[in-house]
């Protein structure tokens, strides 16, 4: 998906498409100590979760190529993967497309001490499904009737639920398209999907528009990030979700070490009967 440059472009996209000058790029070592300093407090708000028995639901939606998954990467980087989890589902299964929309995004919700990171979510009835003719306009209408009923609920039952839609301009988003394909390391981040949005950036851009109207709730709001800079958008995303929960430092003190249990009489196989890595390096 990429933004609309001129009329059509969304309200919600103006951080993104605005003609004011760019921003200097962050030096390394800033972004760097700042990376760590969040990822810090990442740690503490993992723990303070875990002692509250908190359950926190945050989706990351988006244009393809704004940089979720390299936000996704630095919120879990130092984070435990038993307390914090991502899901990032697949193609519905014939038998998934016969449930009610929600019911596969159900199972994978947050028990109490746990943190859910979707990378998409069920807001994929709001957009690829209906652009790319994967759902009736019934099942399309249906779903931005009661997706604000069903997050009201998960709020009322407890969820912490944070939406975050990161915006990219369309030039920023044809030159990381471009990068993915000259990078083999990156060239699996392009789907069919994806290269066939490129043709409908328009739809996309309406229904977009469309959701926001519709899921933009008091309860659950859209929080737009500006991914135009990769660097300042993951900063400014893990600083955002820092303040939206309140959190205390429940994270352990100084550890110190047991002596280690003596070998009484232990001895170890030989080493010529274990099988080892060639160390090729």
């Amino acid at each position: 998906m990429s933004d609309s440059p001129a009329e059509s472009a969304s309200v919600f996209d103006t951080v993104a498409t605005t003609t004011a000058p760019k921003k200097r790029k962050l030096g390394k070592k800033f972004y760097e100590s700042e990376l760590e300093r969040l990822q810090v407090e990442l740690v503490k708000l993992q723990s303070y979760v875990k002692t509250e028995g908190l359950k926190v639901v945050v989706l990351f939606e988006g244009r393809d190529a704004a940089g979720k998954g390299g936000v996704i990467k630095r919120i879990t980087e130092r984070l435990n993967p038993r307390i914090c989890r991502v899901e990032a589902l697949g193609t519905p299964t014939s038998e998934q497309k016969t449930q009610w929309w929600f019911q596969r995004y159900v199972n994978y919700l947050p028990a109490a001490g746990e943190i859910v990171l979707f990378d998409r979510s069920w807001y994929n009835r709001a957009l690829v499904e209906p652009v790319m003719g994967f759902c009736t306009d019934e099942e399309y209408k249906e779903f931005l009737r009661t997706c604000p009923e069903f997050e009201r609920m998960l709020v009322r039952s407890g969820i912490i639920l944070i939406k975050y839609w990161f915006s990219v301009s369309d030039e920023e988003q044809e030159r990381r398209f471009q990068g993915r394909i000259k990078d083999t390391t990156k060239r699996w981040k392009l789907s069919p999907m994806d290269l066939e949005s490129r043709s409908r950036w328009v739809e996309y851009s309406r229904a977009k528009d469309i959701m926001f109207d519709h899921t933009d709730i008091k309860q659950a709001p859209w929080y737009v990030v500006n991914a135009e800079d990769k660097k300042r958008a993951r900063l400014n995303c893990i600083s955002h979700l820092l303040t939206t929960i309140p959190y205390e430092d429940r994270t352990l003190g100084p550890i110190e070490l047991p002596p280690r249990q003596e070998d009484s009489g232990y001895i170890r196989p030989p080493i010529s009967e274990q099988t080892f890595v060639p160390e090729i390096y």
